[in-house]
């Protein structure tokens, strides 16, 4: 049970839209594309402020992200298909994160669904898209 304290600053915090939880049905939400072929996303979340993203993307088969470095830690879920890289292959159910500074090109063999939490954008050796900036 909350304290007395806690309820005060639940009850504070209703009809200020700064403090609202924000509800997604990312199922009827059309997919945008994105600067590389094959590759589409949903941004379900931006804190531009910080360089923050949480982004659903499906890769069609044979999709690849193009060289490029994450500035901070990137963690992502695969729903369905694999995406791979040179250290290795993450599929359906399966969690992989990658520390700032690390530097790969992603592949979709199969294709894939996949659900990706950036806490800064990465950076893009060929050039930056509007998804990473």
């Amino acid at each position: 049970m909350a304290d007395a304290a806690t309820r005060a600053r639940i009850e504070a915090q209703r009809g200020d839209p700064r403090l609202a939880s924000h509800y997604l049905t990312p199922a009827t939400m059309p997919w945008q594309p994105t600067e590389f072929p094959g590759i589409e996303m949903k941004l379900l979340c931006r804190d531009e402020a910080r360089g923050m993203s949480t982004i659903l993307f499906r890769m069609a088969p044979g999709a690849e992200v193009p060289l490029h470095e994450h500035t901070d830690i990137e963690q992502t879920y695969v729903l369905e298909g694999a995406l791979e890289d040179e250290e290795g292959r993450c599929g359906p159910g399966e969690f992989v994160w990658r520390p700032a500074g690390n530097t790969h090109v992603a592949r979709a063999p199969e294709g894939a669904l996949f659900i990706s939490v950036f806490l800064k954008p990465n950076k893009f050796v060929d050039r930056q898209p509007g998804f990473a900036r």
